[in-house]
């Protein structure tokens, strides 16, 4: 009896995770410019993953990493 509320509720989890997936897919970009914007904080993430990185903190010079640069 247990398995079969656990393979419903499964199931029904997964059912409720295709529709909205179908759903997401159908539909378009409203603007450009979002998507820009998600591209570059993405680009912007990895960078910052990149210059903050275990590695790269503790085989540079203190005032080497991108928090010591000016803008």
């Amino acid at each position: 009896m247990a398995f079969l509320v656990l393979f419903g509720v499964l199931g029904g989890l997964a059912l409720l995770l295709i529709v909205t997936l179908l759903r997401r897919n159908g539909k378009q970009a409203e603007a450009v410019e979002g998507l820009r914007i998600e591209e570059q904080a993405r680009t912007h993430t990895g960078l910052d993953r990149a210059s903050f990185n275990v590695v790269a903190m503790h085989t540079a010079p203190p005032t080497a990493s991108d928090a010591h640069r000016r803008h």
